[in-house]
């Protein structure tokens, strides 16, 4: 089991939570991911890792309460604790210096954008990042993304902050006046990121997309999250999850994540007809008095 230290609410139904897995936080890098499974009956979902502290041994996951599993996790306090916590898991995203990155995160896409693009100041590029939201109570992170970039622009639908419109209207812009772009990372709704694709593919601009799609184990094996590609079958879960936006379909990537779009829907209707007897599952099965099972999948690999 994996302790939950802080949980606190960054906007509504999105949440931070900072959990002891010493050593996922000591191998973790930026664009990687965990596979978290609340309770013995649970689903197995992927989150990607939004901060670690090896010092402290945390690593930090932002979840949207989108459908039955993530809701149920965000109704979790410090003190709780998930069952199952596998990683990292997923290819690291490629930091190198590049000259001017253009990271673009949309909604909760921000928090997974956050990571790599903190990691590619450090490594010497010039930063901007684009951040978009419905409106002004959903932007997320701006504190910390404050500290690392060059420029910030966020931009909201309604215009309740910064500037009205969507979140790729910015790049747009910066395109047009022929601005210096050597690399866009896109981040978010999977729309988005094919709207950012088709943006740069005239340009010839280099673009990674991460794909968030189904998963089941997170190994590859079960084929579960197979992404079409003019390059041929990928599996986002060891072949990603970062991709170059230019070779991926996103309209299978689009179809595929409907797939199971009634059953989620079945379950979320379950879930909110009685959450207090999921949430007590959840801690029936997390007792915090049993020995921690923290093993990261690469070290039972290597045995």
């Amino acid at each position: 089991m994996f302790p939950i230290l802080e949980a606190e609410f960054l906007a509504p139904e999105i949440k931070r939570f900072v959990i002891e897995a010493p050593r996922v936080a000591r191998k973790r890098e930026a664009g990687q991911f965990v596979i978290v499974r609340l309770h013995e009956r649970g689903e197995r979902i992927p989150l990607t890792i939004a901060d670690g502290d090896p010092d402290r041994g945390t690593i930090t996951l932002i979840v949207q309460g989108v459908g039955k599993t993530t809701r149920l996790m965000n109704m979790l306090e410090a003190g709780d604790a998930v069952l199952d916590l596998v990683g990292p898991l997923g290819k690291p995203s490629d930091v190198r210096k590049y000259g001017t990155v253009v990271v673009i995160g949309g909604g909760v896409g921000t928090a997974i954008a956050w990571p790599t693009a903190r990691a590619m100041k450090e490594a010497g590029n010039r930063v901007v990042v684009i951040v978009g939201a419905r409106t002004k109570e959903l932007v997320l992170l701006e504190p910390e993304l404050r500290e690392i970039a060059d420029e910030l622009e966020i931009v909201t639908d309604d215009g309740s902050y910064g500037r009205k419109g969507v979140v790729i209207d910015p790049l747009c812009e910066r395109i047009l006046r022929g601005s210096r772009i050597d690399l866009v990372l896109a981040i978010g709704p999977v729309r988005m990121m094919q709207a950012v694709a088709e943006m740069t593919r005239p340009s010839g601009i280099r673009t990674i997309v991460s794909l968030n799609s189904l998963m089941v184990d997170g190994t590859g094996m079960c084929g579960g999250c197979r992404v079409a590609t003019k390059e041929g079958t990928r599996f986002a879960c060891v072949d990603g999850p970062e991709f170059d936006a230019h070779i991926v379909d996103f309209d299978v990537l689009a179809r595929r994540n409907r797939t199971y779009a009634v059953s989620e829907a079945k379950a979320l209707d379950a879930f909110r007809a009685d959450p207090i007897a999921a949430i007590e599952c959840v801690r029936r099965s997390c007792r915090l008095d049993e020995p921690q099972a923290d093993e990261s999948l690469a070290e039972v690999a290597s045995r």
